[in-house]
């Protein structure tokens, strides 16, 4: 299966479907009650946050049939010669529909000839028309665009979220899967509900006829990380172990292993590590997370007298993995963050 199929099989189609932008639904729903519409709104936010559905939602609900409701791509039809052919298009009254709606996903595309002449639009609009721009990039966008609109900023989705977002779709899709495995694919899914998606339908293409998904089988087809090794890895920086670790790091190396991921991994755990050590109370949230394996070595570490886990760690740590995307070798950062912590150098 194509793994755009979920995302387009689940895309919600009302308001009370759409998860994690309850602050934009909730006025979107007044402007729906109220029958007065603004000429031009802007959903801004990373991608697969659900600004188009939204969109789609929106422009349904106030009354806009199919075939009144356009979707430009600003990235293809970019040009001033589109903005004006689209300037005209807006004159001509809707089919059956109170309203025709224009939907220009990533408008920050638009070249600035073409924003100059959208721009002219959208300060004296007909009556019968609302511009809906979606964009991912808002810094990018002329100030004299935005202030035209009536701005919206759609949050990324939570893990905690994402991860009962793959349950609940997993067991549609008549499959079960283990909440650490759910976790993994929300984590892998990088706060985008299409993302998350794709992962899971790779995950699940993969699976054959085993309808019970574990962590360990996500790890094999994603190539994620092992979590003992990211344990371990944690492991070898509370007891200064500075062997341990830099085997940790070759055998990921020789495995092909996403870098990226695996510090991310571990920066959760030590992070955890430190809240354990002074906020006790956060282990609760913990429990949800990890193992009660995992949660007790995270414990053990957070009260022992060395304290190797520490702020300075997460420093570390944290510059390795801002490291890691522009080395030339992913894993020399993560070597030269553990050499600096545990050798001394």
């Amino acid at each position: 299966m194509h793994e755009a199929v979920l995302y387009r099989k689940y895309r919600p189609q009302s308001f009370k479907e759409v998860l994690g932008q309850e602050h934009v639904v909730s006025v979107l729903c007044e402007v729906v009650k109220s029958g007065a519409p603004a000429h031009a709104y802007l959903f801004s936010g990373s991608r697969g946050t659900g600004k188009t559905s939204v969109a789609r939602i929106f422009a349904h609900t106030i009354g806009c049939a199919p075939e009144d409701l356009y979707e430009i791509d600003a990235a293809s039809n970019r040009g001033i010669d589109d903005v004006r052919a689209l300037r005209e298009a807006v004159h001509t009254l809707p089919f059956r529909s109170p309203y025709k709606v224009y939907i220009i996903d990533e408008a920050h595309m638009l070249t600035t000839p073409a924003f100059n002449a959208l721009l002219k639009t959208l300060e004296e609009p007909p009556k019968h028309i609302v511009f809906i721009l979606a964009t991912t990039d808002l810094e990018k966008l002329p100030e004299t665009v935005v202030s035209r609109c009536q701005t919206f900023q759609f949050k990324k989705p939570g893990r905690a979220l994402l991860t009962k977002m793959v349950a609940a779709v997993a067991g549609k899709e008549g499959f079960t899967v283990e909440p650490a495995a759910s976790d993994l694919i929300a984590l892998l899914g990088d706060g985008s509900f299409r993302d998350t998606h794709g992962v899971l339908q790779k995950v699940l293409g993969a699976s054959g006829s085993g309808k019970k998904i574990s962590r360990e089988f996500v790890e094999k087809i994603t190539h994620a990380p092992q979590g003992a090794w990211v344990n371990d890895f944690v492991t070898a920086i509370a007891e200064r172990n500075l062997g341990a670790g830099l085997l940790i790091i070759d055998r990921l190396a020789e495995t092909n292993a996403n870098f990226a991921l695996f510090s991310k991994l571990a920066l959760e755990r030590l992070r955890v590590v430190l809240l354990l050590r002074y906020v006790p109370e956060t282990e609760r949230k913990a429990a949800e997370e990890f193992t009660p394996e995992e949660l007790a070595r995270y414990k053990l570490f957070a009260k022992e007298k060395q304290k190797e886990i520490n702020s300075r760690t997460l420093l570390a740590l944290l510059d390795a993995h801002a490291g890691i995307e522009r080395a030339y070798l992913p894993h020399i950062p993560l070597e030269l963050a553990l050499m600096k912590l545990l050798g001394g150098e």
